[in-house]
């Protein structure tokens, strides 16, 4: 148990590493193509259904190979983002800004809001791995600011 404690510390570093390295993505997304913008918003979908079904393996896949060093296995995984992510693994609802990016680095903000109608805005950051498939290398939660009309 000890064990997933550090690696649970590891992920939630991991995270604030990631939210700062999405403070240097350009502003735009003119280097990623239609296609890469598609599959970046796949990936994470396909993640968020996962979650939904408590289908461990499959939300693994979609980890990039840093994420799936550092939890162990699906499992770990699972129960990392079910306990320090809950509206990660449980959003009410979902939607979806355009991906930004530059080469084979690619960030996607999601806004979510929880079972209590609270909003939240996660930031995935990914990566396009040597087969061409884009991966999610961390995501960082915080409370949405302002109102939404």
């Amino acid at each position: 148990m000890a064990g997933m404690f550090r690696g649970l510390a590891r992920w939630l570093v991991l995270g604030f590493v990631c939210a700062l390295a999405t403070a240097v993505l350009p502003a735009n997304a003119e280097d990623l193509g239609p296609a890469d913008q598609k599959q970046i918003i796949a990936v994470v979908r396909g993640q968020l259904q996962a979650f939904a079904r408590d289908d461990a393996a499959k939300a693994f896949s979609y980890a990039a190979p840093n994420i799936k060093s550092l939890v162990g296995n699906a499992q770990n995984f699972l129960q990392m983002v079910r306990t320090q992510y809950e509206v990660v693994y449980r959003p009410a609802s979902t939607t979806f800004m355009q991906p930004l990016g530059h080469g084979s680095d690619a960030m996607l903000r999601v806004q979510m809001t929880d079972a209590d109608g609270d909003a939240w805005v996660a930031s995935y950051t990914l990566h396009k791995q040597a087969n061409h498939l884009w991966r999610i290398t961390g995501c960082s939660v915080a409370a949405a600011t302002g109102t939404l009309v």
